[in-house]
């Protein structure tokens, strides 16, 4: 941190958003300062040491001043101010249960930072577990994924013990209701696993919201890798109904529906078995409005993704493993017609753990909260 940015840094704390709190004393603004500067590749972490020295010193009282002191801070200061705040909650345990009504109500302030919250709740909860508890079935459908997830699956966990008790109905009402709220992958896969073995039926293709309905084209080159930055036809322009020049003579668009519970596109089905190849997979996408995104893709191959022909992002790595939601990225949707181009590429091992051609996608807002084109 320089001379110059710290009182820039001083004036930013006197806005922030104290309304349910104690205001931050004046000798711990700036060691706040301090500890919200540092950045990447350890810059700022000398002047941040001695900071966090002053604010783990400080009293439990000023515990809710700075936990809003998280909000709009960087990943490496909310974690100095994490290790802070719960250095001082360890130290002065009893004192907690007199910040029970404070921390309650930054509970409540859903514009609070989510990692904040969610470390407001486990100081609640040390402080008096039963009304913490209580309070969790008002998270469940809660914009920070930290609160929703516990609430999720205190439901989920309760609807396990219902199950057991035999009451069915009961058990199952509540599953479906967790696994409306989850967010994230293996909550949703274990909460439709338990709901399967009551004999429930469960679409995870719709509780995903993946993007089923392609056309595929291909295959095209990628000896040696070259496919990745060699621009074929459908990146020069997306006409459906043209035939283009492919590695072995014309190709053309075909549709294509994925089956998979998980919505896998893969191009071994149309194409067959191929080794150092490209293919492409295009989707129309409606919206009935201009939105933020994010475009979330799993694949275990070679990739690029655009949105509306402008490029989103791509890796050019092989077989290093998939998993549901492995990338996301953000993106614009306009009103309307939208349209998602996929470039999926194939290297030449032939061991056969590098079969697999195909990759995932679904279109989510920022939580993780399936968006599904109206057409």
């Amino acid at each position: 941190m320089t001379s110059r940015s710290l009182p820039r840094l001083l004036a930013g704390l006197a806005l922030l958003p104290f309304a349910h709190a104690e205001p931050l004393p004046e000798s711990l603004r700036e060691p706040v300062a301090a500890v919200r500067a540092v950045s990447a590749e350890g810059r700022g972490n000398v002047a941040a040491a001695a900071a966090w020295q002053k604010l783990a010193g400080t009293d439990a009282k000023h515990i809710p001043a700075l936990l809003t002191a998280m909000d709009g801070a960087n990943d490496y200061a909310l974690n100095w101010l994490r290790s802070a705040i719960e250095t001082i909650a360890d130290r002065q345990r009893g004192a907690l249960a007199e910040s029970v009504a404070a921390l309650e109500r930054f509970l409540g302030d859903t514009g609070h930072s989510p990692r904040a919250r969610r470390l407001a709740f486990e100081l609640l909860t040390r402080a008096d577990a039963t009304k913490a508890s209580a309070l969790l079935p008002g998270f469940l459908n809660d914009p920070g994924n930290e609160l929703r997830r516990a609430a999720v699956q205190q439901l989920a966990d309760a609807a396990a013990a219902k199950a057991k008790a035999g009451d069915k109905a009961v058990a199952v009402g509540d599953f479906q209701k967790a696994l409306a709220a989850a967010r994230e992958a293996d909550q949703i896969e274990g909460i439709a696993k338990q709901l399967t073995e009551l004999g429930e039926k469960v679409d995870l293709q719709k509780t995903f919201g993946w993007v089923t309905r392609w056309k595929v084209i291909g295959p095209f080159d990628n000896t040696g890798g070259a496919g990745f930055n060699q621009a074929f036809a459908p990146e020069q322009g997306l006409e459906f109904s043209a035939e283009t020049d492919g590695l072995k003579g014309k190709v053309s668009w075909r549709d294509f529906e994925s089956k998979s519970d998980y919505g896998l596109v893969d191009f071994n089905q149309p194409f067959t078995s191929l080794k150092s190849v490209t293919g492409y997979a295009a989707a129309e996408f409606w919206s009935d409005s201009a939105r933020p995104v994010e475009v979330r893709l799993g694949c275990k191959n070679g990739w690029k993704v655009w949105l509306n022909g402008k490029f989103l992002f791509g890796r050019d790595e092989y077989h290093r493993g998939v998993e549901i939601d492995q990338y996301r990225l953000a993106a614009q949707l306009q009103p309307g017609r939208n349209v998602i181009l996929v470039k999926c590429l194939q290297n030449e091992q032939t061991e056969d753990w590098t079969k697999e051609w195909e990759f995932q996608l679904r279109v989510t807002d920022a939580q993780g909260t399936p968006i599904v084109s109206t057409k």
